[in-house]
């Protein structure tokens, strides 16, 4: 096992704390899977849980996909020991950009992008549903932080004037939005720039919903894992929007603990285009504009559409 860099870069915000990446020890054939918030996490979790385990089975994700860098699931050291003691080939998810990421020559880096405006939608349905015990913590968290050394920052009701504040205001060093996240712009970039690596998948969120036996064929292909032809059809179907809905408590039994309206909230829509209704001409200006300053052309396509209609982005 070789590291090819170590983390470049540091992360932190009230949710994140890429400083938790230092205790990690790999093992051959480990898999980060790395997004940005509401880009299609849990669902990839799911496909990879169905690849590894051979069957369509709902198994509580936080605990056989375990969150390295949430900074308010306890200690660093406990998640460690606890991603140590696991038997099967571990698939670990992060909120943190690759260059934030130690990056080993035989660990599976999985990206997965998403629209942004889509993304932002998703964001605000998110925070505007956090239980006050929740907003207690991050304030917590962000005080005593001296990155941070402010509370959880308000999310406006409406989603377009929070919008204007995502994308113009950020909390960590160095970007220039997110709030309260890290840059999905940058983090989208972070995976570009290294998308030509052999260890390095970027997958899209309108692929999935598009192809989604497709797409998982493409992820069990680079993961190399074969799966029986019979068994197949069963892990497509536990992976679509409504199974992993129907068997939200027991995918992310702890959602409940910290949105309003537990897992029937997380698993909200799933759908793309509602900032349609919500952006006016000059909030999309706006957005036209940061697409412009942070993409390439390439990079732009692909974000906004994906492999299918963009094409293969390690051709691009």
């Amino acid at each position: 096992m070789q590291l090819l860099r170590p983390a470049q870069h540091d992360y932190r915000t009230w949710a994140v704390d890429s400083r938790r990446w230092e205790g990690y020890t790999p093992r051959p054939g480990d898999i980060i899977i790395s997004t940005s918030p509401k880009c299609g996490t849990t669902w990839t979790q799911q496909i990879i849980s169905s690849l590894i385990f051979q069957d369509a089975k709902a198994r509580p994700l936080n605990e056989v996909s375990p969150w390295i860098d949430a900074r308010f699931r306890g200690p660093a050291e406990d998640m460690h020991r606890a991603i140590d003691r696991q038997h099967h080939r571990r698939f670990l998810k992060s909120h943190v950009p690759l260059n934030g990421l130690p990056l080993y020559d035989d660990v599976k880096y999985i990206f997965v992008g998403r629209d942004g405006r889509d993304v932002l939608m998703s964001l605000h349905n998110h925070f505007s549903n956090f239980l006050e015990s929740e907003v207690q913590t991050f304030d917590r968290i962000g005080l005593a932080d001296p990155m941070i050394n402010q509370p959880f920052p308000s999310i406006p009701s409406d989603p377009a004037e929070y919008f204007r504040l995502w994308i113009s205001k950020s909390i960590v060093p160095g970007q220039s939005d997110g709030l309260p996240s890290a840059s999905l712009f940058d983090h989208t970039s972070s995976f570009w720039a290294e998308r030509r690596r052999a260890n390095i998948l970027l997958v899209h969120y309108n692929d999935l919903k598009a192809d989604l036996d497709g797409e998982m064929k493409r992820l069990a292909t680079f993961l190399n894992i074969e799966v029986d032809r019979e068994r197949w059809p069963s892990l497509v179907e536990a992976a679509t929007f409504e199974k992993m809905r129907a068997a939200g408590e027991e995918l992310m039994p702890m959602v409940k603990t910290y949105l309003a309206g537990g897992t029937t909230q997380f698993f909200y829509k799933g759908t793309n285009g509602r900032w349609r209704d919500v952006l006016s001409e000059g909030d999309l200006r706006l957005y036209d504009m940061k697409i412009r300053e942070k993409f390439s052309p390439p990079l732009a396509a692909w974000a906004e559409t994906g492999r299918r209609i963009a094409g293969e982005p390690a051709e691009l």
